[in-house]
């Protein structure tokens, strides 16, 4: 099998070589504080984690995207236009999966013309899977950045963001707006901790949240119901704060009615522009982002009949910022993806970069794809 599978990465490294991107392979061993940082709940807790002789925490590399945006920021193309690709071995649990398993994809740094990247980066990744057998995917689509429009032009707080944008990965939909208006039930939760809540105001998250995980240990607690007392301070913190960072009810229904638009892309970019007139929402900017897209994917071919676009729709990694998009095969059972991507342009910054630069790729698991290369 790991024969198969080694043929199997080096045909489809091969292939996006073709493409034009440059084949890079960074290092098995990557530092476990970034991704704890950077990458959400769905990798942290799926993490091989291990120490170096200097007792350094370590992980077996999880997945491509930020080690190869870490050695691209530390080479000399950093700040520049350049594509990379890579095939290889990965490492999480996966409960009933393998936890070692090959990966393939690309990431494109630095192209201003981000529809054009976006369209090139989704046609790739359908013609990949394709030479791997999967010929009539369905793709789901989703458009963060226009989120995020919304959001800001609603006044929405971070609190909240943070709340509903886990709330979308989690597949609650317009669901996840409930419980987002202000005072929605913790005001007095808050107040039994009031005392608490006082030493953590004027802190930034990361701050709140050591101190809340200090408490938790000094009571010796560890763990409940089987949540980790990480998990635990970021409930607190969540919950708590509800109650001065909630959201009006009238920008509540509007975000609700935003949240339900679904279909092509062609029929939401409709739905969205209709949105926008009916209750004056200044998001202009990123509409016309949007309809750039749907014209660069046209121009490529693909059939907007096979994209489900959703507002709702939104990958289980933090670090995504725009366009994305998950690859499924209809004849698997289990709704896992075979792989997915999108716009990731805060990474970089995030990741130390001087100046912002735009940045999307994709992934492909290639153990869940039924055929072979082509």
């Amino acid at each position: 099998m790991a024969t198969l599978q080694t043929d199997q990465s080096g045909l489809v490294a091969a292939e996006l070589v073709r493409a034009g991107y440059a084949r890079v392979e960074p290092a098995v061993l990557q530092p476990v504080e970034v991704f704890l940082e950077l990458s959400g709940e769905d990798i942290r807790r799926r993490l091989f984690v291990t120490q170096d002789a200097q007792g350094r925490e370590l992980c077996l590399r999880p997945e491509y995207t930020i080690p190869v945006s870490r050695d691209y920021l530390a080479g000399p193309e950093a700040g520049r236009q350049a594509a990379f690709a890579y095939a290889g071995p990965v490492f999480r649990h996966r409960g009933a999966e393998a936890g070692e398993f090959p990966q393939a994809g690309v990431e494109s740094f630095g192209r201003a013309d981000r529809a054009e990247a976006e369209a090139d980066v989704l046609a790739l990744a359908l013609s990949t899977s394709a030479s791997l057998g999967l010929t009539r995917p369905s793709v789901r689509v989703g458009d963060l950045g226009l989120t995020q429009a919304v959001l800001d032009a609603l006044d929405v707080p971070m609190p909240a963001r943070r709340r509903l944008l886990r709330a979308l990965v989690k597949g609650e939909g317009a669901r996840a707006v409930a419980g987002l208006t202000a005072g929605s039930g913790d005001a007095a939760e808050s107040a039994d901790y009031a005392g608490l809540l006082n030493a953590l105001s004027g802190l930034d998250a990361k701050a709140a949240k050591a101190i809340v995980e200090d408490v938790l240990s000094i009571a010796g607690i560890a763990q409940v119901g089987g949540r980790t007392a990480s998990e635990i301070a970021q409930r607190f913190l969540d919950r708590a704060g509800r109650r001065e960072t909630g959201i009006a009810t009238d920008a509540a229904a509007i975000l609700g009615r935003y949240l339900e638009i679904e279909g092509t892309p062609s029929a939401a970019a409709a739905a969205l522009r209709a949105l926008a007139r009916d209750t004056n929402l200044p998001v202009g900017p990123a509409l016309d982002a949007f309809e750039a897209r749907i014209g660069a994917l046209r121009s490529r071919g693909i059939d907007e009949g096979g994209l489900a676009f959703a507002t709702a729709f939104a990958r289980n990694l933090d670090y995504y910022t725009g366009f994305v998009f998950e690859i499924l095969d209809p004849a698997r059972d289990d709704g896992r993806p075979l792989g997915g991507g999108g716009r990731y342009d805060a990474l970089l910054s995030r990741l130390g970069a001087a100046q912002p630069i735009p940045a999307v790729g994709f992934s492909l698991w290639l153990d869940r794809f039924a055929g072979g290369p082509a």
